[in-house]
């Protein structure tokens, strides 16, 4: 096992952040007779407690994401009014721009975008390599040039635009065309400036067409990566003492191999870090065996956090496998589109069988658009391309899954998880196929 990095941030300063588990699924939930058996391992899923700096985080919670330091066309006052507990920015979209010396100026992220609750921001290493890929936000196997699918993976028709050595990652800028160099150094100097509750480790990305003689190079340079974070995370803490603690969370990598997310759990878990994201390209399928691999090997009293995911089912998948926190960018990115959340399914607000719809989005939701305004005044504004669609339908999305959520954890402490689950997705996907 290799020998943990110690930190030399103060235990004063480390006591603004903790984790404590409060109930266990295992321990609360009537489990239906196969459920074990068939999932292929214990039930790891959990409720418990974030303390943060700006603020208490109950899990498992669902942690919308704020790219620029905002969430797309929703006002960060409405996302505390739909009961988002935190928010996710992303460290290379502020890196580029406005730029970290400027939200570290302005006192950090959460005051710069006046959120006054937690807030995260991951490493920027998941955008340096899809956006240098040419896959823009989502790494979508189906969209690699068949000629490049393999180690040097890049959506068809796209350049590379970013190259990784055992340093670091050098990547030209989606913006302006501009040079830009990021190493794990860089990557926390950034992100201290940020000045985020909850910081990731720079890691490396792969997909699931890398060879599995790539994947085993690319986890020894995030495992080297994550101690070099380690390092510069605890000089900075020491060096900004009279900012508020961030947490430092390192990266699981591995793709779809056992051995390798194991590995990558031990590796980490020995580090001083302070909980834990679990990254990569993951199939549909193994998403619920993959957070139970690293669920199984991660320090039991650290959080552990999985990177973007979006659909319900793969929501309860995870939860029950262990994960305490997740981000996705779906729930306004389809809404940007005329697609809302129901409990019986997705639909498109802008068809033309709700011209004349005078009912809510979602009948007895409590979110501001369901309480103001009907379907009808949605798709009069997707029609009209107002922007005020993509606000009303956003709102109501994000607080779909919030409650959802919010729901999951509460039949996690009461013991009617299973009950909670299957009547949620059973609606929820009754009419697919």
């Amino acid at each position: 096992m290799p020998t943990p990095v110690e930190s030399s941030a103060s235990p004063t300063a480390r006591a603004a952040f903790g984790f404590e588990v409060e109930h266990r699924l295992d321990g609360t939930a009537r489990i239906p007779g196969g459920r074990v058996a068939a999932d292929g391992g214990p039930l790891l899923g959990r409720t418990g407690t974030i303390s943060t700096p700006h603020g208490m985080i109950r899990t498992p919670a669902f942690v919308p994401v704020g790219t620029a330091a905002t969430v797309k066309a929703v006002l960060p006052e409405s996302m505390a009014e739909l009961g988002a507990q935190a928010l996710l920015a992303n460290a290379y979209h502020l890196y580029l721009q406005p730029g970290a010396d400027v939200l570290d100026a302005a006192g950090g992220l959460g005051a710069f975008m006046n959120w006054g609750g937690p807030t995260f921001t991951d490493s920027g290493g998941f955008q340096v390599m899809s956006l240098g890929s040419g896959f823009k936000k989502v790494i979508d196997m189906s969209t690699v040039a068949a000629s490049a699918a393999g180690d040097d993976d890049v959506a068809t028709g796209k350049d590379r635009l970013a190259r990784v050595d055992d340093d670091g990652v050098t990547f030209v800028s989606h913006i302006n065309g501009d040079v830009h160099r990021f190493t794990p150094e860089i990557s926390m100097q950034v992100q201290h400036r940020l000045g985020a509750d909850i910081v990731f480790a720079f890691d490396e990305l792969t997909t699931l067409h890398n060879s599995r003689d790539y994947q085993e190079t690319s986890l020894e340079r995030t495992r080297r990566w994550a101690q070099r974070c380690v390092a510069e995370h605890a000089r900075l803490t020491e060096e900004r003492a009279g900012k508020p603690y961030q947490a430092l969370f390192g990266v699981i990598q591995g793709a779809q191999y056992e051995d390798l997310r194991r590995k990558a759990c031990r590796d980490l878990g020995a580090m001083d870090f302070d909980g834990f994201g679990i990254g990569g390209a993951l199939e549909k399928e193994n998403l619920g065996t993959i957070v139970r691999w690293c669920a199984e090997e991660l320090p039991e009293d650290r959080p552990r956090h999985l990177l973007g995911i979006s659909e319900p089912d793969d929501i309860f998948t995870a939860l029950e496998n262990g994960a305490d926190t997740f981000d996705c960018v779906s729930p306004t990115r389809v809404a940007r589109t005329g697609s809302v959340y129901g409990p019986d399914g997705r639909f498109t607000v802008s068809n033309a069988r709700f011209r004349t719809d005078f009912s809510p989005v979602q009948d007895g939701c409590d979110c501001y658009t369901c309480t103001h305004y009907t379907r009808a005044y949605l798709h009069h504004l997707f029609k009209a391309k107002e922007r005020l669609s993509a606000t009303l339908a956003s709102i109501h999305n994000e607080r779909f899954v919030v409650r959802m959520v919010d729901g999951a954890r509460q039949a996690m402490a009461d013991g009617t998880y299973f009950e909670y689950r299957d009547e949620v997705l059973g609606r929820y996907y009754a009419r697919r196929g």
